[in-house]
């Protein structure tokens, strides 16, 4: 469980079809999304290969201290509960 569930980002770039799936699975959802797009943003690419053994994988989401790699919408909303 994630105590700062209103902390979440997501790191993505134009074109990433899971980046568009998984924003589509969470429009329903009530919860506040900062987007980071990589491709524009020399330190959310970072902060994304840091997190991912050095390549750029995404959709890459950052909730509170807890941060996933390519995860499910269900993944998502579990640490936001």
């Amino acid at each position: 469980m994630n105590q700062d569930n209103n902390d979440l980002t997501i790191f993505w770039r134009p074109g990433c079809g899971f980046c568009m799936a998984l924003d589509r699975q969470l429009s329903t959802s009530d919860l506040q999304i900062t987007y980071r797009n990589i491709w524009e943003d020399p330190e959310a690419a970072a902060f994304v290969r840091d997190h991912a053994n050095g390549n750029e994988v995404v959709p890459t989401v950052k909730i509170g201290d807890v941060v996933l790699v390519n995860p499910s919408a269900e993944q998502v909303l579990s640490q936001t509960i």
